[in-house]
């Protein structure tokens, strides 16, 4: 029976691996961290299958995938996150004071999580290379000069895309500061 079990983790290994850490590298800065995170996914993983079955695999797979990596962006840019401003036309819309509240009470969580979700959901509907940028620079504090010199871009070319993601961003989540002066 024992046998059996890490002969079907093994598989799942097998089939996955690949897609999922290309999946991961998609949004993460580098190959040493989607390693990193893919390592956290099987670990998870291989806790699981033993005590619950798991009908859908693929799905559950990139759901954690997914939930690793936002857990790492929260981890590691939580003293960037006060740099996040949004405007609009009528001024400056700071979601500041979601993403930096302390999490003393389940609304607050709840309100930083969807955050969370609807940014990489924003995100993943960006065109590559606009989310790329906007990830680097925002999210993992790289400057233009330094993409410019990984990726052999112009800066002004990488500015363009940060823009487009930038007003993307404000459009989708709009709707979601809102929700949050409303309460």
């Amino acid at each position: 029976m024992a046998e059996d079990g890490r002969s079907n983790i093994s598989g799942v290994v097998k089939e996955y691996s690949n897609r999922l850490l290309r999946f991961i590298r998609s949004r993460v800065p580098n190959t040493a961290d989607a390693e990193d995170i893919l390592q956290e996914v099987w670990y998870q993983f291989t806790n699981v299958v033993d005590t619950q079955p798991i009908e859908q695999v693929s799905g559950w797979l990139f759901r954690v995938a997914r939930n690793r990596i936002t857990d790492r962006y929260r981890k590691r840019k939580d003293d960037l996150l006060e740099d996040y401003m949004y405007e609009d036309e009528e001024g400056d819309l700071f979601l500041r004071e979601v993403l930096i509240a302390d999490n003393d009470s389940p609304e607050t969580e709840m309100l930083q999580q969807m955050f969370w979700e609807e940014l990489f959901e924003a995100l993943d509907e960006l065109p590559e290379n606009q989310r790329e940028v906007f990830v680097w620079n925002e999210l993992e504090d790289q400057t233009f000069q330094e993409i410019a010199d990984r990726t052999g871009t112009n800066i002004k070319t990488l500015i363009s895309r940060k823009r487009y993601a930038v007003q993307h961003l404000r459009n989708r989540l709009r709707p979601l500061y809102e929700e949050f002066m409303e309460e």
